[in-house]
């Protein structure tokens, strides 16, 4: 095998075309709301970790469970990466009626890259949270909450922090 490039082989890195089953795919008995979805600090130093909380509330007339997803997009990066990577996922019983206010650590290591070692780098990046992948079209609705930080400072080897 002469080619170890990822594109077209994992759901990481299928380019315009979508999995037929992504990651969390599935029904539910009842309806979700994301709301409130909070990164703290914005602004971050190149080794910090990004702190994140996200409000979910069951909408319907069942108690269910959801599986929170958390995916993380580099919006420009020194080397090929893929379109959003997975970082975080939970799956949360909710009674009916009730919400769930859910906390997650997005490590420092989860944003680093690939370029001939681990390296952390500055610049701005999108975190997901839903129960399903960004863009995801199903029969099932369900909603992908974003925004956006920073993270400032040189880039250095994962290594260094």
């Amino acid at each position: 095998m002469e080619n170890y490039t990822m594109e077209g082989r994992t759901y990481r890195y299928y380019g315009q075309e979508a999995p037929l089953y992504p990651f969390g795919y599935g029904l539910s008995y009842t309806t979700f709301r994301y709301r409130d979805l909070v990164l703290s600090p914005p602004v971050l130093p190149v080794c910090a970790n990004l702190s994140v909380s996200v409000v979910l509330e069951n909408t319907g007339q069942r108690d269910s469970e959801e599986v929170v997803q958390l995916y993380l997009r580099w919006e420009q990066s020194s080397v090929p990466v893929p379109r959003w990577q997975l970082v975080a996922f939970r799956r949360v019983a909710v009674l009916a009626g009730r919400e769930a206010k859910l906390s997650f650590q997005v490590l420092a290591e989860q944003r680093a890259v690939w370029a001939q070692d681990w390296r952390l780098e500055p610049g701005t990046f999108t975190l997901f949270a839903g129960g399903q992948q960004p863009g995801q079209k199903t029969r099932a609705p369900s909603e992908v909450l974003s925004a956006q930080f920073s993270v400032t400072g040189s880039a250095r080897p994962l290594r260094g922090c």
